[in-house]
Parts: structure tokens; C-alpha cells; sequence
């Protein structure tokens, strides 16, 4: 799992929007925060799971990751986007395709360590 000698603690989740439209993004930011007491890097994790696709979709779909260098103590704001690109998968006829529909967003250590969640909507 790539332990640490640290800790870090996960929150103030926002997303710039509830609804997302195809050609827009919706930007995702939280605090991340060492709370031990020697250097540290985490690699934070940014999972989706469309709730309503026409085809079984994954439960977490890894789409994006970054890793963050903190000093004891230190808070930094980290950022992804979703775009189009992140919600899109071939449908049952091969089309590159974002169907409109409820997605959930999950941040964490790893696919077993979901720190932080909310949700969010892709419309015409």
C-alpha cells in the first residue's frame, strides 16, 4: 500500500457544481492535511461510478491520482477536474459515449480507503 511514517487527514470536499452539462467541468477540491510529525507523501485517489448506465459499469473507477509532498503540519489545497473525457466508456454499440445521469465521486488512499464522497449530475 506504499505506508507512510505519517498520517494525513482528508476534508472540506467541494465540488464547483451539482450539475454538469457535457461540454462543461465541474472542478473538485479538498484539504489535505499531514497531521504527523515527519515528511510525508500521499498519493490521493479520485474515483467514479455511474449509477445509471445503459452497460455494468465498475463500482470505482480510478480516473484520476496525484501525489502530494507535505511537512508536518502543512495543508494544501488539492484539485482535479472532471470533464467529459472522465464520465465518457463505449457503449453496447462501441460509441465513445457520456450518458446523462448520477455519478458518484469518492476520494481516498486506495479503492478500500474512501475518505471522501458526494455526488453530482450529468444533463443535457
Amino acid at each position: 500500500f506504499g505506508l507512510s511514517y505519517t498520517t494525513f487527514d482528508y476534508s472540506n470536499l467541494k465540488l464547483s457544481a451539482s450539475k454538469m452539462k457535457v461540454a462543461e467541468k465541474i472542478t473538485v477540491s479538498f484539504q489535505l492535511k499531514n497531521t504527523g510529525n515527519v515528511v510525508g507523501e500521499e498519493v490521493v485517489q479520485l474515483y467514479l461510478h455511474d449509477k445509471f448506465a445503459t452497460v455494468v459499469r465498475p463500482v470505482k473507477e480510478l480516473k484520476d491520482f496525484m501525489k502530494i509532498k507535505l511537512q508536518p503540519g502543512e495543508t494544501k489545497m488539492v484539485t482535479f477536474i472532471i470533464d467529459k473525457e472522465k464520465l465518457s466508456f463505449y457503449n453496447q454499440n462501441i460509441e465513445w459515449i457520456a450518458e446523462p445521469g448520477e455519478f458518484e465521486l469518492m476520494i481516498g488512499t486506495s479503492s478500500a480507503d474512501i475518505r471522501l464522497n458526494n455526488v453530482f449530475e450529468l444533463v443535457n
